[in-house]
């Protein structure tokens, strides 16, 4: 039978048919020669050549598998398999996710050799493996799925037993190495490799994508940040047993989120064994009425439409009646109050009165300019909707003058306040992190001089108004208190808080300077000993946001300086409070 047929034709193939020509023919001399011995040789010599030229072939593959490919340069994870994710890190490239490789642990009975001992091993190297599992699996028909997520370490040690029947197959394994820090920011996935919650939803496509090219996906979060606004708001919930609480730190100029946290919390890791209250993002999916630091919004509105400067005058000595709603003052002054005045001493009445006269116009024009009537433009789906008035009635205006009648999420906050700090420019939030310098592109909310205005008045209410208690030596920070009364049983109770604190620093320097905002909110705070029994904003939530400004200063760069504005002596008794 002749090795090739002499009009076979392919390129580069001549110098080989040429060769196993003279093969064939060196065989058919030899057997027309009788001399079998050389045909033997010939032959054993062709496949002996034949084996060469393999192995040759299968060396230099070997060779050049081992010298240009990409295996060995993940940093220690496995090349991408199934729903493979890319790591995610902070903004200083610190890791927050990553991809390890695991493997499922498979038995086929059928190849089984001894029943019992295959079960008695399984058990010992898996003591939490349920028995009734594991029976099914050894005493079934066909091969099945017995465990996953083993990690390379438990599957080496079940494979050294040697058990036949039992195979494992890779699976990625989403790990989350800092466990509950930033979890509702980064969020989980499934085992199926797809985003559930968090940034692992919001950014799923690029995410996945980035798998194969090893490429990380960073978010906005500075990790050193998040940590001081975990532990203070955290200890603050804990010590006045809050349902639940928010922090929140972002760059006024680009909507940048440095840190959020959310009370209670959990550990992705372990996201199954979580309550829906845990897994809740208070910051970005609950909604509150926020009291008096509405008043930033109300007073920005008067000053930029022009219906009123800080100078302007109202008569604060009585409550206001509209309809059956009686408006009155926490602590009333019992005066005419300037603008000024009404902010530091957070008079409900004079809010009221300025609302009125700019209008049910303004105040829907401006409160939509600051992003209070949607939900907040962020990355993350958990973005919760407001709820809003629907007809704004003058009683509507009054009352959301002052944060009552409407309801808007933490986040919402955040980007309206970055909007009237940040030189007057509404920017939308963002989980990404951006070049130094960047200013993306807004549109004009308030004036440069209103929202200098405001840096200045919001100064002075730390200074020597209700926000006394965030100041942080040589980072003049300003800020407004907030103690919104909430519904119990379809009626405000005067016992029943959500308090909070927003606050800017600094907030002296050039408008296009760097500027950060921060808040804390906590929902049904009780007060304490060292409070003397108050749960207001001015007593819960600004303590902390100071401590976190003072601790996260050196991190962002802003640097200390003597105060310019000497605060008020602490009091040598307890100090009245009118925030609400």
């Amino acid at each position: 039978m002749s090795l090739a047929h002499p009009n076979f034709q392919a390129p580069g193939w001549g110098w080989v048919k040429a060769r196993l020509w003279g093969l064939e023919h060196a065989f058919e001399r030899a057997k027309a020669a009788g001399k079998a011995e050389d045909d033997t040789r010939i032959r054993i010599f062709f496949v002996a050549a034949m084996f060469a030229a393999g192995f040759v072939t299968l060396g230099i593959g070997a060779a050049r598998m081992a010298l240009f490919s990409d295996a060995g340069k993940t940093n220690g994870l496995t090349a991408p398999v199934g729903a493979a994710r890319a790591d995610l890190t902070d903004r200083n490239g610190a890791m927050l996710a990553a991809d390890l490789l695991h493997y499922g642990l498979y038995v086929d009975p059928r190849e089984i050799w001894d029943t019992s001992e295959t079960r008695a091993a399984l058990r010992r190297a898996l003591p939490g493996l349920s028995p009734a599992r594991l029976e099914r699996a050894v005493r079934g028909e066909r091969r099945s799925f017995l465990v996953g997520g083993l990690t390379p370490e438990v599957r080496g040690q079940i494979h050294e037993l040697g058990l036949p029947g039992v195979t494992f197959e890779p699976e990625q394994h989403r790990l989350y190495p800092l466990g509950a820090t930033a979890a509702h920011l980064i969020g989980f996935a499934d085992t199926g490799g797809e985003g559930l919650s968090g940034a692992e939803l919001a950014l799923n496509d690029q995410i996945r994508g980035g798998a194969a090219g090893h490429q990380a996906t960073a978010l906005s979060i500075d990790l050193r940040v998040q940590a001081a606004l975990e532990d203070e708001v955290y200890k603050t919930a804990m010590a006045h047993q809050a349902k639940d609480a928010v922090g929140i730190v972002t760059n006024v100029h680009t909507g940048e989120i440095l840190g959020i946290a959310s009370y209670p919390t959990f550990d992705p890791n372990l996201a199954g064994k979580a309550t829906p209250e845990q897994l809740l993002n208070h910051a970005a999916a609950s909604v509150y009425e926020m009291g008096s630091t509405f008043k930033v919004f109300t007073v920005a509105m008067g000053l930029d439409s022009g219906t009123a400067t800080l100078a302007s005058t109202f008569d604060a000595r009585q409550p206001v009646k509209i309809g059956n709603q009686v408006i009155h003052d926490y602590h009333a002054e019992n005066k005419i109050m300037s603008v000024s005045d009404i902010f530091i001493h957070s008079s409900n009445i004079g809010t009221t009165k300025l609302a009125l006269q700019a209008g049910s116009a303004n105040v829907q024009k401006y409160f939509k300019a600051f992003g209070l009537t949607h939900a907040a433009p962020v990355e993350l789906s958990e973005s919760a909707k407001p709820i809003v008035p629907r007809h704004w009635t003058e009683n509507d205006v009054a009352s959301t003058s002052f944060g009552h009648a409407i309801s808007v999420s933490p986040l919402s906050v955040a980007a309206g306040m970055g909007a009237i700090l940040n030189g007057g420019t509404y920017v939308p939030l963002t989980i990404r992190p951006m070049k130094p310098g960047a200013r993306p592109e807004g549109y004009r909310a308030v004036s440069e001089e209103t929202s200098r205005a405001m840096l200045d008045l919001m100064r002075v209410n730390v200074v020597r108004g209700t926000g006394g208690k965030a100041n942080a030596s040589g980072l003049r920070v300003g800020g407004k208190t907030g103690s919104a009364n909430k519904i119990i049983g379809g009626r405000y109770s005067n016992n029943v808080l959500v308090s909070s604190f927003a606050a800017v620093f600094p907030t002296d320097g050039p408008l296009e300077a760097d500027r950060y905002f921060v808040l804390i909110l906590m929902d049904e705070p009780k007060g304490t000993p060292e409070t003397f029994g108050f749960a207001t904003g001015g007593w819960t939530a600004a303590p902390p946001v100071g401590r976190v400004i003072d601790r996260i200063a050196p991190f962002l760069g802003v640097a200390r300086r003597p105060d310019l504005v000497a605060p008020a002596p602490d009091a040598a008794v307890v100090p009245i409070e009118s925030e609400h």
